[in-house]
């Protein structure tokens, strides 16, 4: 009960929602298999998410795309919304969803200059933009304080955690 799977292109995916915060991640970016595995940490989800091997920003792509498509019926039946303020260090994000039949990221993070993984474009808003389209879903995504990358990415990806268990419990308030 409460699982998900998606066989998305390239790409496996299995969510328990109602999980153990195990996550097995392997889309070929250590630095997004890591932020996966925290997500599935402060979500209580069980993960598993493999992307073929491609080209680095397809790889990102398609894992946020299966990650998103895995979620979009958990969310549809649970909540349908949550939000969170989360830290990490010196940084301190605030993520909020809603399922939404205009799926939409909205974000003032900006790290296309970071070079995170080594990659030369931002790692994160591509991840977040095909994961709000693959679950119908508008995402709203602060940095309030922050600027050390790693640190950045980790609030966000926490506090994406703590939202997306709150959107998709059964309870209601």
């Amino acid at each position: 009960m409460g699982a998900s799977q998606e066989e998305a292109g390239r790409s496996g995916v299995r969510v328990e929602i109602r999980g153990s915060s195990t996550a097995t991640v392997e889309t070929g970016l250590p630095v997004l298999d890591h932020l996966l595995e925290r997500l599935a940490q402060y979500a209580r989800f069980d993960l598993v998410l493999e992307v073929q091997p491609g080209s680095a920003e397809a790889e990102v792509g398609e894992a946020g795309t299966a990650f998103g498509r895995a979620l979009a019926e958990p969310l549809r039946r649970g909540r349908g919304y949550g939000d969170a303020l989360m830290p990490s260090s010196e940084a301190l994000a605030n993520v909020v969803l809603e399922a939404s039949d205009t799926p939409l990221l909205v974000s003032n993070v900006d790290l296309t200059e970071a070079r995170i993984g080594g990659l030369g474009t931002d790692v994160a808003r591509r991840f977040l933009e095909r994961f709000a389209e693959g679950a119908g879903v508008t995402l709203h995504v602060r940095l309030l304080n922050g600027k050390d990358s790693q640190h950045v990415l980790e609030a966000i990806f926490k506090a994406l955690g703590v939202a997306l268990a709150q959107a998709c419990s059964d309870e209601r308030s």
